[in-house]
Order: structure tokens, then sequence, then C-alpha cells
């Protein structure tokens, strides 16, 4: 995959974000996270190094906030943004395009993978259904409810597992889009195969 920024071009772009107001690290990492809409997102040791080198040449200055380290962009950052406001137009212009390459190679993936889900899941629903079948003589009077009752607690089951593991995922990183996608693509293909069941 090419190179989300060109040489020098994030350089810039934190200069740009850190326009907007004062940052600590993580909150430039995070809004470089949300230009890209979760599609890229950069790792701490490409930023801070680049934040360090801007504070050595006099373009960002740094003041604490407890054990956080603020960054915020100095006269000299603004001088060099303004002469340079063509090229930073030309690098959002950048980021646009890398964000649709992203979420297109995202999206080709994703297509590809629900593929293969929904065979999966159809196979299975197709297999639980022959096995039940073989297994079940016809419904006997009474059985009906208690079954209703006992596919209910499964389908509660599973939606209190999967609340546990999004909120588990989200305290280490946030949702984002392509995630939510991809959950919510996996969840309709799941609801066509249990239609399907019941059918």
């Amino acid at each position: 995959m090419p190179p989300v920024f060109a040489h020098g071009a994030l350089r810039l772009y934190l200069l740009a974000l850190l326009e907007e107001g004062p940052k600590h690290g993580y909150e430039v990492i995070k809004a470089l996270g949300e230009r890209f809409g979760g599609t890229y997102s950069p790792s701490a040791g490409t930023v801070y190094p680049r934040l360090a080198k801007l504070e050595e040449e006099g373009l960002v200055a740094t003041s604490s906030d407890g054990r956080r380290t603020i960054y915020n962009i100095t006269a000299a950052g603004l001088a060099e943004i303004e002469d340079r406001r063509e090229e930073l137009a030309g690098v959002e212009a950048d980021i646009s395009a890398s964000v649709r390459r992203l979420a297109d190679e995202l999206r080709a993936d994703l297509r590809e993978g629900m593929r293969g889900l929904r065979a999966d899941l159809a196979a299975s629903a197709e297999a639980a259904k022959t096995g039940a079948r073989r297994r079940t003589s016809p419904a006997t009077p009474g059985t009906g409810p208690r079954l209703l009752k006992e596919a209910e607690m499964m389908l509660q089951a599973f939606r209190d597992d999967m609340r546990v593991e999004l909120r588990r995922h989200s305290a280490s990183r946030p949702i984002d889009e392509v995630t939510l996608e991809t959950v919510r693509t996996v969840l309709d293909q799941a609801r066509i195969a249990v239609r399907n069941t019941l059918k």
C-alpha cells in the first residue's frame, strides 16, 4: 500500500491540527484518525517524534497538564502554515484521496468476507435444520412454548455476550465506522439465516 502521507506532509498537517487549538499527543493521534474516518490510525511512534522535531524547530511549544504534555503552535508555526497554505490544501486533497482509496479497499475486503460468511451461515443453518429433523419426532403437546422460550433465551445470551464484547473493545479503542459497518453486515446476515431457518 502506498504511504498515507507524502514526505514532509505529516509535519505540515500536524501544524494544521495544532492551529485548531492546543492538544496533547493522544488528541493529535485521535484527530488524525478521525480525519481518515477510521481507515488509518497513526502510531505514537510516528506522531511523537515529529511533534518533538516541531518543538525543536520552534514551531510548537509544550506545556504540562498533570502528566500530559500539551502541544501549542507558536507564532513561527502559524507563519509557516500561512506561507504553505496552498501546499496544505494539497495535503488535504491527498488525505481525501487516501480515505477514498482505503475505504474502497476495506469495502472490497468486507464484501469478500461477507460472501464467505453468507455461505457459511447458510450451510450451518441447513446442517442444523437437517440434524434437528433427524433427531426429533413430531412435537408433542406443550413442547412448542418450551422450545420457544429456549430459543428466546439463546438470543438473549447472544445479545448479552455481544454487548460485553463491544464494551471490552471500546474500552481499549473507539469503535470506528468500518467496525460498525462490519457488525451491522454480520448481524444482517445472521438475521437472514435465522429467518430462513424458521421458514
